[in-house]
């Protein structure tokens, strides 16, 4: 029972380097994990369906999010912004992947949209990265780094509902700490992942790629025609993001938030009435695929953990540990790797690691601060680099809005590289150090 989670996992992984289709990969990894625990593929598919429900506000936040993101692109305000982006970052490459890097983390604390801004921002500059010759790899891992890294480590927006999360799973196994003090775990390993990026961006991507010619004719046709000016609907437009943002923290429900941006662009007529369905439409083909992965990868999480097959790969993994700290520290972060990487949520995964993490770091001697370092880097562990995690899947697809850019070779593989080796290095040195 304890090899189903490996197996399955690896069945996964597998099938996504073959190219297979994240959502077919995962309903494959969910039958065979099935098969292994002795159920049928008809009672595997059923609990992976009775498990879906557990994402379904984040798969519906989702469509909402690309319904209000097709309408702000509507207005042309995106078009202000990549005006400004190709008149002063043409031939700076690596100036405008940190530049992105930076607008995706304000994603997560300042202002958190997630992953909404994706759609608006990457297609309109897929053009200027091919007359720069930009190796698209370089952006994905600056937009992963950026839907990663702050809310890692910093306890604002996304940053504190995680930190609360790690603060409450920690709680029910019995280990209290502050939400301070897991904001003070995660610093070491936030700082790995910065490293990750600048190594991305300064020397694994930093060569320029050859691309078609035509692609560089139609950027030059693009920087000839006039583009539109601030106006009134801009103003509005940006009083409805505003709207969206109060709302989703008053009320802690994107759902309701971007509902919110959504109607009021409507009331307010930056966008027509008629133009409704077309938005709606565009909105969930722009977003569906990953409301869609999301919720099946909720669905395998759910069948590993109601046939035992974590609970027994936990007991199997406290049997291999001793009482050496740093072997201890290397083997939690793997293990949470994995589940991690099946599972594509670090929050879904946390109340899973905290039930493994804090019994077997007391009985190793570890300190509280040291638990929620190990804890909160597992979690951030395989969600970079995740064929079904959202951190992988926004990136892609805003890349692959021309068709031109893979998921897992363009998107997962350059961010498990560049994040996970640091994640797991500087995670060990946080958990023997704190």
């Amino acid at each position: 029972m304890e090899w189903i989670v490996i197996i399955s996992v690896l069945s996964l992984l597998l099938l996504s380097l073959l190219r297979v289709h994240v959502l077919i990969a995962l309903l494959i990894s969910s039958v065979i994990a099935g098969l292994l625990a002795n159920l049928s593929i008809i009672e595997a598919i059923r609990l992976v369906i009775d498990g879906m429900g557990e994402q379904s506000s984040t798969a519906l936040s989702y469509i909402i999010l690309g319904g209000f993101a097709v309408a702000i692109s509507y207005t042309g305000i995106t078009t202000i912004l990549v005006r400004y982006l190709i008149n002063f970052m043409s031939g700076k490459r690596a100036i405008l992947v940190l530049f992105i890097a930076g607008i995706a983390s304000l994603s997560q604390n300042l202002v958190p949209v997630h992953i909404a801004f994706i759609p608006l921002l990457i297609p309109p500059l897929l053009k200027l990265f091919d007359q720069m010759k930009l190796d698209r790899r370089a952006v994905a891992t600056a937009l992963t780094f950026g839907l990663k890294a702050p809310y890692v480590t910093i306890s604002a927006g996304y940053g504190l509902l995680f930190h609360q999360t790690i603060q409450s799973g920690m709680a029910s196994n019995g280990l209290a700490i502050s939400i301070g003090d897991i904001a003070k775990s995660l610093a070491l390993p936030g700082l790995g992942m910065v490293f990750g990026l600048l190594f991305a961006v300064f020397v694994s991507y930093r060569k320029p790629i050859e691309i078609e010619q035509e692609d560089n004719a139609s950027v030059e046709e693009q920087q000839q025609k006039a583009y539109p000016r601030f106006n009134r609907k801009h103003a509005l437009t940006l009083i409805a993001i505003l709207a969206a943002l109060i709302v989703q923290i008053l009320t802690q429900t994107l759902v309701i938030g971007a509902l919110t941006g959504l109607m009021l662009m409507f009331i307010l007529l930056i966008v027509p009435f008629r133009e409704g369905d077309r938005v709606m439409t565009e909105g969930i083909k722009m977003m569906g695929t990953i409301a869609f992965v999301m919720l099946v990868a909720a669905g395998f999480g759910h069948l590993l953990q109601e046939v035992g097959a974590i609970t027994a790969f936990v007991e199997m993994t406290e049997t291999m540990l001793g009482t050496n700290q740093a072997l201890i520290a290397i083997v939690l972060l793997l293990v949470g790797l994995l589940i991690t990487l099946g599972m594509g949520s670090s929050f879904a995964t946390v109340p899973i690691l905290a039930a493994l993490y804090v019994p077997i770091g007391i009985a190793a001697g570890f300190s509280s601060i040291a638990i929620a370092a190990l804890i909160g880097t597992s979690a951030a562990l395989g969600d970079a680099g995740s064929p079904a995690s959202d951190s992988t899947l926004g990136p892609t697809s805003g890349l692959n809005a021309d068709g031109k850019h893979d998921h897992i070779w363009g998107t997962c593989v350059p961010t498990f590289i560049h994040f996970n080796i640091p994640l797991i290095i500087f995670g060990w040195l946080a958990a023997l150090i704190l």
